[in-house]
Order: structure tokens, then C-alpha cells, then sequence
């Protein structure tokens, strides 16, 4: 008899260690970072390798798991259930009860996925190929089961999509950045910058081009000499050339090739404005910047201008402008910097120019206003107020108070922005 109880309890400790095992396993590789697995399988890694099969069909792993941990578990209990009937009779079934609930809710499941939670590559490594071969053997079960219950989730009008994906993996990507910024793991502008990077397909040109307002263009119409003239009071290496109407762009004129003219000894009134200048690229406003980028390095070119769907030019767009979406601003020393775009007032609110994009601005100060609405802050002020806001005027949307602070014509200059939960200033 007390061989027999001795058996007994040593098969059920064997048991409480395999169940141990499955669910420590199923924590650590579910918690394991793919990443680090696909790095470490590229330097050699055949556990590596093991857990990346393991965990690209997470349906076939979880039920394997959870199909061997409930077979022991319920082996052990039924174990010790027998063995208390004939120690204690029928109260025995109480004890064994108690005493299974402890043992298996503290040794084979808290202590094992306390483990696993704070150690998963590690723990993913090290139970990969004791695991595999037992889901390769569960599978047949496995699918078994799985077929049962999506028949049985048909009944009450359940179907499950196999194969589709909950989020992007741009959108995971994103709120792991978000998840080590508040964690303290990584810095705000590292995070912006990554951001950035994977709003690249997504952003048109329009939203960061140079307006055609803002465009410094130069009349080839006028004397060479007074070309020449223009272009060096210029502070960009490119300038666009237009002949009777802003519209009729016929060409890009390009710093270097004209100093290179001037110092093969050609005097400014002599230069062939026509021959030196290069030909204008014209983009589409929906080109994305990723598209643009890629457009850039395949032409070697830096400068283009974009216009709409009509032909009717609206901006211009260049490499240091998708350049600066990512990293920043970027500035030289003939750059004219404009500072105080948006500042912080005594009371809390923002003082922000009309002309800032709303990315920019949401970027800057964490916030969360829409952007696929309009590109700049005063665009998107127009476009929820439905009409051009007077001077004072204010609005509430997004959870923001808008304010106009000055206006020319029908341009918004700049406004004043409250967060919520914010002390409003007076008009």
C-alpha cells in the first residue's frame, strides 16, 4: 500500500512538472519578441528557428498547449483523487480537490508564468524543442477540436476568418514606439522620427509641398543680367523660371550652373538663360512621399514641382522637404529660419501660425487633432468651421478651443489654440 501511494505521488509531481512546462511555454512564447528570434535564427540559431515556426501558426501552438496541459492536469487530479478515496473514503474527494487546486495554481501555473513573463526569449529558447515535437503529436487532436468548436460557433452565428490579421503590422509597429516612450525606453524625438518614417506612404506631397505663394520665382522674360541678379539675392540653390504667366514655368534654373558660366568668363548679359537652365519635373499633388523619394534618387534629382489634377501648378516639393518630415527642421546659414511658429503662453494655450501643418503640430505637442482632414492648422480650423473665420472669432472642436488671431485677406496668419482642460484666456 504504501509502495503503491508512493508511486502515486511521484507520478503526480511528474505531472505537475509537465504541466509546468506546457504553461510556462505557453506565456514564454507568446510574450517572445519575433524580432529577437529572427535575428538570432539569421546568426544560426536552431532554437531560434524553432520558435519562429512555432509561433508563425499561434492557433495549431496554443491548442497543442493547452490540449497536453489539460491531459495532465486532469491525469494528476484523477491520480490523487484515487489515492485520497482510499486513504480518507469519500471525504478524500475534498482533499484531493484542495490540495490539487493549490499545487497546480501555484507550481504549475503562477510560478512558471511569473517566469516566463519576465524571461521569455530566454525561457522560449530553452522549451522550443521539447514543445514542438509534442505539438507536431497533439495536431491531429488539435484540429480535431478546432473544427468542433468553429461548427459549434456557426450554430450561433459565429464565423472565424482564418488567416486575417486584427492590425497592420505598421500599426503594431506604432504602439510598440508609444509603449517604450512612456516607458522611458526610448526618447520622444527617436519616436517621432520612426513615426515619421512610416507615415512616409501614407502623406501626399501636398501636405508638405511649398505653396506657389510662397514660391520665389524669377520672370524670364527680363534682361540676363537682371536674372543673374535675382538669382544671387536668392537664398535657394534652384529657382524656377517663368515666362508671361506664374503658371508657365519652362525651367529650373540651378545656382552652380550658373556660377560655373560666370566663371568660364561669360558676362551676365551673354548667359543663354534658355541652353543653361535644365527642364522642369512635374509630380502629381497625390504622389505619396515615399513614392517621391524613391522618385528623387531614381532621377538624382532634388527639385520638383507639383501641380493638381488640371495641370494648374500648386507648390514645389524637394528632398530636404521629405528630408525634414522625418528628422526635423533643417536649416543652413542662408536659410531664413522662422522661429516662434508655435508658442506656449503663461496660461497654457498656443500661439500657432495659420501655416503649420497639423502633423507638425500634433508631432510637437503629443496631441491628437485629425489629419486627414486638412493639412495645416488653419486649413483645418476652415474646413470644421465650414466658412473663413473673422478676427476674434472662436470655436470649439476636437476637445480644442480655436481662436483667430489675425487674418490677412482670406489667409488665417494665426491663431490661438487651448487644450483641453486648460484655463481659457479672454479674447
Amino acid at each position: 500500500m504504501e509502495t503503491a501511494l508512493l508511486l502515486i505521488c511521484l507520478a503526480i509531481a511528474l505531472l505537475l512538472v509537465v504541466s509546468a512546462l506546457f504553461s510556462g511555454s505557453e506565456t514564454a512564447l507568446t510574450a517572445a519578441s519575433r524580432a529577437r528570434m529572427l535575428q538570432l535564427q539569421r546568426k544560426g540559431s536552431r532554437r531560434a528557428a524553432v520558435v519562429n515556426r512555432l509561433m508563425a501558426d499561434k492557433e495549431r501552438l496554443i491548442g497543442g498547449i493547452l490540449l497536453g496541459n489539460n491531459l495532465v492536469n486532469i491525469l494528476a487530479s484523477s491520480l490523487a483523487t484515487s489515492a485520497m478515496i482510499g486513504l480518507f473514503g469519500p471525504s478524500g474527494v475534498a482533499y484531493a480537490t484542495a490540495i490539487m487546486t493549490a499545487l497546480v495554481l501555484i507550481f504549475a501555473e503562477v510560478m512558471p508564468k511569473t517566469y516566463a513573463i519576465h524571461r521569455p526569449d530566454r525561457m522560449a529558447l530553452a522549451v522550443a524543442p521539447v514543445i514542438n515535437p509534442a505539438v507536431q503529436v497533439l495536431a491531429p487532436v488539435v484540429r480535431v477540436v478546432q473544427a468542433i468548436v468553429a461548427a459549434t460557433l456557426r450554430l450561433f452565428g459565429v464565423r472565424l476568418e482564418h488567416g486575417g490579421t486584427i492590425i497592420s503590422a505598421k500599426e503594431e509597429l506604432r504602439g510598440t514606439l508609444e509603449l517604450h516612450t512612456r516607458e522611458g525606453g526610448m526618447v520622444k524625438s527617436d519616436r517621432d522620427m520612426l513615426d515619421s518614417v512610416l507615415d512616409l506612404p501614407s502623406v501626399d506631397v501636398s501636405e508638405i509641398m511649398v505653396h506657389r505663394r510662397d514660391m520665389v520665382m524669377i520672370d524670364a522674360d527680363q534682361t540676363e543680367e537682371q536674372i543673374v541678379q535675382e538669382m544671387l539675392r536668392s537664398s535657394f540653390t534652384r529657382v524656377p523660371l517663368y515666362r508671361g504667366d506664374v503658371e508657365n514655368i519652362i525651367g529650373v534654373l540651378h545656382a552652380r550652373d550658373l556660377l560655373r558660366a560666370l566663371a568660364e568668363g561669360s558676362d551676365a548679359d551673354t548667359i543663354d538663360m534658355d541652353i543653361l537652365m535644365r527642364e522642369p519635373w512635374f509630380v502629381p499633388e497625390t504622389t505619396t512621399l515615399l513614392e517621391q523619394l524613391n522618385a528623387f534618387r531614381a532621377r538624382r534629382e532634388h527639385f520638383a514641382l507639383v501641380v493638381d489634377e488640371y495641370g494648374a501648378l500648386m507648390g514645389l516639393v524637394t528632398l530636404e522637404d521629405i528630408l525634414e518630415e522625418i528628422v526635423g527642421e533643417i536649416s543652413d546659414e542662408h536659410d531664413v529660419v522662422r522661429t516662434g511658429r508655435v508658442r506656449r503662453n503663461a496660461s497654457g494655450s498656443y500661439q500657432v501660425d495659420g501655416g503649420v501643418t497639423v502633423r507638425d503640430l500634433n508631432r510637437q505637442l503629443d496631441w491628437n487633432l485629425p489629419e486627414d482632414d486638412a493639412a495645416t492648422v488653419a486649413g483645418l480650423l476652415i474646413h470644421d468651421a465650414k466658412r473663413i473665420p473673422k478676427v476674434g472669432e472662436s470655436f470649439h472642436f476636437h476637445g480644442f478651443r480655436f481662436e483667430v488671431m489675425r487674418r490677412q485677406r482670406h489667409r488665417i496668419n494665426s491663431l490661438r489654440i487651448t487644450p483641453p482642460g486648460t484655463s481659457e484666456e479672454p479674447a
